[in-house]
């Protein structure tokens, strides 16, 4: 009677085990495929912002703002997906920024946003705007200070 218990103990112990190994398959399909989904995702969300022309301020102003709350609540509910997503944009904006000059025209609202996930957007890059730099250098010269006692 105990080699059966023992029998069936080993046969149950097996099958659990092969149960997990197959549902940890399955979890690490189911990562990949949740980073491949953001990232794709991200360069599709990418395109449309590149693409897109606002006829208001108030408007373009709504869709940035609405884009950064996306981004936000993915943090706050999925760090690793949020990671994926903002490499995918980050890829996207790299890949526009290439071939982006003067025949694309993209609002401040574009340029201030792309520096998050790209940082060669900067200002009115393709505009050929001069920059501005300035270089301030302080010089401070101190003279000896010399002193005189009475010894009495």
């Amino acid at each position: 009677m105990t080699l059966f218990k023992s029998i069936v103990l080993i046969a149950a112990l097996s099958f659990s085990i092969a149960i997990q190994a197959q549902e940890a398959e399955v979890s690490n399909e189911t990562k990949m495929d949740k980073k491949s989904y953001y990232q794709k995702r991200a360069q599709e969300d990418a395109k449309f912002e590149q693409e897109f022309s606002a006829e208001t301020k108030a408007e373009e102003e709504a869709f940035w703002k609405e884009q950064k709350a996306y981004e936000k609540d993915l943090k706050r509910r999925d760090r690793k997906a949020h990671k994926a997503y903002m490499k995918g944009k980050r890829d996207a904006y790299a890949e526009h920024y290439e071939h982006c000059n003067h025949h694309c025209h993209h609002s401040d609202y574009y340029y201030h946003h792309a520096t998050v996930y790209y940082y060669r957007y900067d200002g009115h890059y393709y505009q050929g705007h001069p920059r501005r730099n300035t270089v301030t250098a302080r010089i401070n010269v101190s003279t000896p200070r010399i002193g005189l006692g009475l010894g009495i």
